[in-house]
């Protein structure tokens, strides 16, 4: 896993990842961000094509402008502190968009952290389901390169401070948490 403080919509990957409501329509954060650096009635009319997607499941569309070929749309809800149940559906939606980019063919895939704005997941949950998803589809699926593209600094330097915790586990050393 790659990390890369940036703009997701500038990634120059295979596909790009979008934290989308369930009708597939703009709504705020990474996915308002995406509507409008694309050509967003394209990318309008192709998200409409599909209808809806699934909680936790993903779709794909064109990248309809973008430097990317694809943009895979991850669904998600709001986080209601319901425990394991919430963190398994992000996971999903972390692990379905990443199958989704594979089933195309994709070498390398940008994702956000998915959830952790208006969805309302406590960012540093967000940031450990995201690492164990990611982590574990590189062991899977080792000719994939994947980005965690993080828009601005204090989360870069948090998700690079708590993943890097946990690769330690990973790994066998003492957690500092």
């Amino acid at each position: 896993m790659h990390f890369v403080l940036g703009d997701i919509t500038k990634m120059d990957t295979d596909a790009i990842v979008n934290a989308a409501a369930s009708d597939l329509k703009p709504c705020d954060g990474i996915c308002r961000a995406i509507f409008r650096a694309a050509d967003t009635k394209k990318l309008m009319e192709a998200c409409g094509k599909i209808g809806r997607g699934r909680i936790g499941e993903a779709v794909i569309t064109p990248s309809c402008g973008l430097a990317c070929k694809y943009i895979v749309h991850a669904v998600g809800a709001g986080w209601y502190a319901d425990g394991r149940q919430a963190d398994l559906l992000f996971a999903d939606c972390y692990r379905h968009a990443l199958q989704a980019a594979f089933l195309y063919h994709c070498k390398s895939v940008a994702v956000p952290l998915m959830f952790s704005g208006d969805f309302h997941l406590p960012r540093p949950k967000a940031i450990r389901i995201a690492g164990d998803v990611i982590r574990a589809f590189e062991k899977t699926h080792p000719g994939m390169e994947i980005f965690l593209v993080l828009y601005n600094k204090s989360i870069y330097e948090m998700a690079v401070k708590i993943l890097a915790q946990t690769e330690e586990n990973d790994h066998g050393h003492e957690s500092v948490r």
